[in-house]
């Protein structure tokens, strides 16, 4: 490892090499020291996001639609949750009014069958509201994705970074080449043909 990182003084050993000895631990530690604070960075945006969202649902008011026809898809499952929804046609009552379009329904629902609407104060249909489980879900998944990102981004540069100096280092080897290979093809002639 000391002979990699470049510690052991060799003088054949050029520059570029510790540099590259240098690479992997260097995106180490920049993962190291930069996820935990993307991390905790995306998950107070998420938070904030989540806050915001609870906020203005706490507007919406909550009543029953009759399914106008079956949902499609898979019916719940053995332990009674089911959180693929599809939007289905439906008619509700909302301030005396009945109203008909397509709302939010767990897959597999039959017709006729009666399920929670939320309306906004315009009398807009939105998807059900955040649970607390369901904000902190997208919390976690906000900051793993964020750490993926980062992960990627870390290793498109460390690759990056790897061509840049094979590029270099193959150039300095052609550049020696040059300047030692006309030598060595005369010295070997001059001793073979002898």
């Amino acid at each position: 490892m000391a002979r990699r990182l470049g510690f052991d003084h060799n003088p054949l050993r050029r520059r570029l090499d510790v540099i590259d000895g240098w690479l992997l631990p260097t995106v180490i530690a920049a993962f190291i020291t930069l996820g935990p604070l993307l991390a905790g960075g995306i998950g107070l945006w998420m938070h904030a996001d989540n806050a915001a969202a609870q906020r203005a649902q706490r507007s919406w008011h909550e009543v029953r639609a009759v399914l106008l026809q079956p949902v499609p898809g898979p019916a719940m499952s053995g332990n009674g949750s089911n959180s693929w929804l599809v939007w289905a046609p439906a008619r509700w009552t909302a301030d005396g009014r009945t109203q008909t379009g397509n709302v939010p329904a767990p897959a597999g629902t039959s017709k006729d069958a009666v399920v929670p609407v939320w309306l906004n104060r315009a009398g807009h249909v939105q998807v059900p509201p955040l649970s607390a489980g369901a904000a902190r879900d997208r919390i976690v998944v906000a900051a793993l994705f964020a750490l993926a990102s980062l992960a990627v981004l870390l290793t498109i540069l460390a690759a990056l970074a790897r061509w840049l100096i094979d590029r270099r280092r193959l150039a300095g080897w052609e550049a020696a080449w040059r300047s030692v290979g006309p030598r060595w093809s005369s010295d070997w002639r001059n001793r073979s043909g002898s």
